[in-house]
């Protein structure tokens, strides 16, 4: 049997763990969040962008 993981050698590597604080999950989750809806509005902008292009020169209805 292969003494690579043990149970013991779990649970010493579960006590080394780190969480993150609470503050520091949220102020993530709101960088997150921010950068997701600049991306989106972006992505919006542009397609509506290339859509009024390919209209003005008569492609697409």
């Amino acid at each position: 049997m292969d003494k690579t993981f043990s149970w013991s050698g779990i649970k010493k590597e579960a006590k080394r763990v780190r969480w993150p604080k609470r503050k520091d999950v949220a102020e993530d989750t709101g960088e997150v969040l921010c950068f997701t809806g600049f991306f989106a509005v972006f992505f919006v902008l542009c397609d509506f962008g290339i859509a009024f292009l390919m209209r003005m020169i008569g492609i697409g209805v």
